[in-house]
């Protein structure tokens, strides 16, 4: 299944509106800036996403998953490469954490700024669409980006064919050079589901232009 040069440059403009809302709330909770790239959106297979992953970052990484479901169901992760997980810290407890507090406090400021950034994204595009997601509460994984592609999935989500929406975005929290990015796992018919929707958003874009 490949995207249509319309739905790519849709999904697209609905990934900056959703990831640039989202960067605006981590701006104001780390009283920092936040630099985004312009989105690279991708529908790559399990595997393919895994190989792109790993491409991008042999080492381990850390995730932050989220699940939603609604008229399209799936889970969101963002990902970052484990070496930054310090810097997060740093940026969302203050500049000088004792090696205790970056112990106690890594997993929940991950998770603290997973939130912010999926449930931003995905508030965000779901409002668009006019449809809405019930949103779980963050989990914090870790592993290579094979591994966490599989962890925890349900059956309608499984097999190395099944969809991954790749959402590349480079960004920085002030000087940090803090990096991540997004990926959505759906299963076909959610995928299918949020095609229909992001063509009609389109057609109600272009039907309110003068």
């Amino acid at each position: 299944m490949q995207l249509t040069e319309h739905e790519r440059d849709a999904l697209t403009e609905l990934a900056n509106m959703g990831v640039g809302r989202a960067a605006a709330s981590l701006s104001r909770m780390v009283d920092e800036p936040i630099h985004l790239s312009v989105p690279d959106v991708a529908l790559l297979t399990r595997e393919e996403a895994a190989c792109e992953m790993e491409a991008r970052d042999p080492a381990r990484l850390i995730a932050v998953r989220q699940d939603f479901s609604g008229s399209f169901a799936g889970h969101a992760l963002l990902l970052f490469p484990e070496t930054n997980s310090l810097e997060l810290v740093r940026a969302v407890v203050g500049p000088h954490p004792t090696l205790e507090e970056i112990a106690d406090l890594e997993e929940e400021a991950m998770a603290e700024v997973g939130n912010v950034i999926l449930n931003g994204y995905l508030a965000t595009i779901a409002n668009l669409l006019q449809e809405q997601l019930q949103i779980s509460l963050p989990d914090v994984l870790r592993g290579s980006g094979r591994s966490i592609l599989s962890m925890r999935d349900e059956p309608s989500v499984e097999g190395a064919a099944s969809p991954v929406l790749f959402l590349y975005i480079d960004f920085s929290v002030g000087a940090r050079g803090i990096r991540g990015y997004i990926a959505v796992v759906m299963n076909f018919p959610s995928l299918e589901a949020l095609r229909r929707l992001t063509q009609q958003f389109v057609e109600r874009i272009i039907g309110e232009a003068p």
